[in-house]
């Protein structure tokens, strides 16, 4: 039995496998056979890709905005696919009813459909949950359907929104969505907590992710075709996605994450001008996996004695789920009888979960950390598990600051405003500082594309090409073993905007 990178669900290798492995600088082609059979065999591996091939792929699915909102200056972002399709998501948007911006990383398993409809909702339930009554009594006075549908799409602005949802899966979404504001608005103006509204906008889009893979939302108005749209919002609640989010409203930094994603705050520990060192990795998430003991410990409590040795299996949630807390997975979540009404009639004997006794066993509530934003606070990662698990949180964070430092270079010096009155001194200082940069000068303008490049090709002597270029041509049958999707967001904060907030 053969492991070559953490999955999220338990992985063996019984079948023969072509696959590659490094020693060294040096990388090999591995056929592996199973016990009993001819030994492994190693041959060299050679790069098959040019330097201009290898960053036309990594660029692919960058972008970057200039944002200039508060506290937020820009962000760049990228992803880079190891599933066909891509089984992680992000987003990002403005509030448009209330201050504040939303980010996002959602990591799916078990097949993209989960995180991909998560991305596309959750902010519009957190959106809705940040509004006061008066604004949500105004949207329930919509009685037409396509106002309201107008109305929900006005609560957030969404930036690069590369997916559209099918129509049918709209119109039982919004009438989901419809159901989550009556709630809202029925609770009156109680004091408000961002912690508990965060919380209960995970909470409330996970339920009715399991209602709707039910049928329990679904009525004949929502399509000629109900059976059809059963199989899709079924295979929703099916799948699973662990997601991290980040609202940024002035210098209030709030976190929610379930699962394995992180966020991490880079901070600067050195007054110097020089940014390519000096640096602090704040993470702001904890890994929801069986590594964390804390977690373990919360998920034993909430089940019977007799139980708890069966519950975590092979540092697995019942022996097959990775990630702890998580969207979907409605096998986790779901009865017996649920799941023999739901979910046999579709998959047979694979419904069932061994040792399943008491669900639910997998939540959706996040876990919300608070962090008031500093000037000495530069900017903000989050990214899926598959840049972590080939980068640090210090390693990523210095990579950024070098990429900052770096690319003052990518464009030429021109002098500031008002440079009459300029002394020469001081333009010699900023020409020397530049002939440093040069040193850390990037090959790509983007911070999200700079750290997948290092994640993949870093080494202690630089990049490596032939590493990046066999990354990137592997088979895909065979590069999930190797690696996971790999999703980033770097968002830049205004340290001018900062320093004039009230402490």
């Amino acid at each position: 039995m053969i492991f070559l990178r953490r999955c999220r669900y338990f992985l063996s290798l019984s079948k023969s496998l072509n696959g590659d492995v490094s020693f060294g600088r040096v990388y090999w082609r591995v056929h592996v056979l199973p016990f009993g059979q001819v030994p492994v065999t190693l041959r060299p591996y050679s790069a098959r890709l040019s330097p201009n091939e290898v960053t036309t792929i990594l660029r692919a699915n960058e972008n970057s905005e200039d944002v200039n909102i508060g506290s937020i200056k820009s962000y760049d972002s990228n992803q880079l696919a190891s599933n066909s399709p891509i089984e992680d998501m992000r987003a990002e948007a403005r509030c448009l009813l209330t201050t504040g911006m939303l980010f996002g990383v959602y990591d799916g398993h078990g097949g993209p459909a989960c995180a991909q409809v998560v991305s596309k909702r959750l902010f519009n339930y957190i959106a809705a949950s940040l509004l006061p009554s008066d604004v949500l009594h105004k949207l329930l006075l919509q009685q037409n359907v396509n106002k309201l549908e107008s109305q929900f799409l006005r609560l957030i602005d969404t930036f690069n929104d590369r997916y559209e949802m099918v129509e049918d899966l709209q119109a039982l979404y919004y009438k989901s969505f419809q159901l989550y504001l009556q709630e809202l608005s029925s609770q009156g103006d109680n004091e408000f907590s961002m912690h508990s509204e965060l919380e209960r906008a995970f909470i409330r889009l996970d339920e009715h992710i399991m209602k709707e893979g039910k049928g329990e939302l679904i009525t004949s108005d929502h399509c000629d075709n109900n059976e059809n749209l059963l199989k899709k919002t079924l295979s929703v609640a099916l799948s699973g996605a662990v997601a991290a989010v980040a609202h940024i409203d002035c210098e209030h930094l709030h976190v929610a994450s379930c699962g394995d994603c992180q966020v991490v705050l880079g901070t600067r520990t050195s007054e110097a001008d020089d940014l390519s060192t000096g640096w602090s990795a704040v993470v702001l998430t904890n890994e929801h996996n069986a590594e964390n003991e804390k977690e373990v410990q919360r998920i034993l409590m909430e089940h019977p004695e007799n139980e708890r040795d069966r519950i975590i299996l092979n540092q697995r949630l019942l022996g097959q789920l990775a990630p702890l807390r998580a969207f979907g997975d409605c096998r986790f979540k779901w009865t017996k009888d649920e799941i023999a009404e739901y979910l046999a009639p579709v998959l047979g004997q694979q419904a069932n979960v061994n040792h399943s006794i008491t669900p639910p066993y997998l939540t959706s509530k996040p876990e919300v950390i608070y962090h008031r934003l500093r000037p000495k606070d530069r900017f903000i990662i989050i990214g899926s598990d598959g840049l972590w698990d080939m980068l640090s949180p210090a390693q990523a964070v210095r990579l950024v600051g070098e990429h900052m430092s770096g690319k003052t270079v990518l464009s030429p010096y021109s002098l500031p405003p008002g440079h009459e009155d300029i002394k020469l001194g001081t333009i010699h200082a900023t020409l020397m500082r530049r002939m440093e940069a040069f040193k850390l000068k990037p090959i790509d303008s983007n911070s999200a594309t700079h750290l997948i490049r290092h994640a993949l090709s870093g080494t202690d002597y630089g990049l490596d090409h032939n590493r990046l270029s066999y990354y990137l041509t592997m088979p895909e049958n065979t590069v999930r073993l190797f690696r996971d999707d790999i999703t980033v967001t770097v968002i830049f904060l205004d340290t001018d905007y900062l320093s004039q907030r009230p402490l």
